[in-house]
């Protein structure tokens, strides 16, 4: 009897938690249908309840090339994926070879400048705001990429500094002692040995980085001017305020930005839960 109640008082726990997790889940997938949904729809069906329409039988593939003629979205993906190459980069490189100095390499002064780095992460955007588009404007950089991809050549950010730290201590030193006996110097060993192995933290620090500079708007709106130059972003929310009536376009214009996002985190799903659950096997 104490069995049979344990397994049911378990299955009934179980089912609670799968509950939970399917409607959290219902919560963010329902706006993604309703604007796949809306894309697809004539602008005056979009709202109608009574019958509701869960999928339209006709599909308006129109409202796709409408949106794509009413703005300029082919220039602000291609200004969008420049930022996101040139951060991505930055961010890999000086992010990993910043870890890697704190966590395979012993120096004086490694933890203080560690916690120091760390702190950073508890520093609002809004305090260094304004010194940092000062000094931007002194270096006549204000209207060009470069306050939006130059700052990921210098730490790659906090976050991503401590991810992947946690991950090379989890990388035995062993195998820098045995490349140390080869004649192996410290960047032949980062880059012989640590990046290949730190692949998942790897893809988990670009994913972040993807998700991140794609849909960032305060940047691009604060440093550009030219609307040629302006990212995806910005572009939608310009969009949004010559069409706002409009909500087919609306829906079909965000459901184009918002693809590639969905599509880089499904392809990255895996190495982005491996990465995390092996980026706290040491601290």
């Amino acid at each position: 009897m104490k069995k049979r109640r344990r397994k049911t008082s378990y299955y009934i726990k179980q089912a609670a938690v799968y509950a939970v997790i399917i409607l959290l889940a219902l919560v963010c997938v329902i706006p993604l249908y309703w604007m796949v949904r809306s894309s697809f729809m004539k602008n005056t069906d979009i709202y109608s309840m009574r019958p509701f329409v869960f999928w339209p039988k006709e599909m308006l593939w129109s409202n796709y090339t409408d949106a794509l003629k009413a703005a300029d979205f082919g220039r602000y993906a291609i200004n969008t994926i420049t930022i996101v190459a040139g951060c991505l980069i930055g961010t890999l490189l000086t992010s990993s070879m910043a870890a890697y100095a704190f966590s395979r390499i012993k120096w004086k002064g490694q933890g203080f400048c560690f916690a120091l780095v760390l702190s950073t992460m508890m520093l609002p955007g809004s305090v260094t705001l304004i010194p940092q588009f000062m000094i931007w404007r002194n270096f006549h950089m204000i209207d060009t990429y470069w306050p939006l991809i130059l700052p990921s050549f210098f730490g790659g950010g906090a976050f991503n500094i401590f991810l992947l730290r946690q991950f090379f201590l989890g990388i035995p030193k062993d195998l820098d002692e045995a490349a140390r006996i080869d004649g192996a110097g410290p960047l032949q060993i980062f880059f012989r040995i640590i990046m290949p192995l730190a692949k998942s933290a790897l893809v988990v620090v670009a994913l972040f980085t993807f998700l991140g500079n794609w849909n960032d708007f305060f940047g691009p709106i604060i440093y550009l001017n030219t609307k040629t130059k302006f990212t995806l972003a910005v572009g939608l929310l310009q969009f949004r305020g010559d069409y706002s009536t409009k909500w087919n376009l609306l829906m079909a214009a965000s459901t184009i930005v918002v693809a590639p996002c969905v599509g880089v985190f499904l392809v990255g799903q895996k190495h982005l839960i491996e990465g995390i659950s092996l980026t706290g096997m040491k601290a």
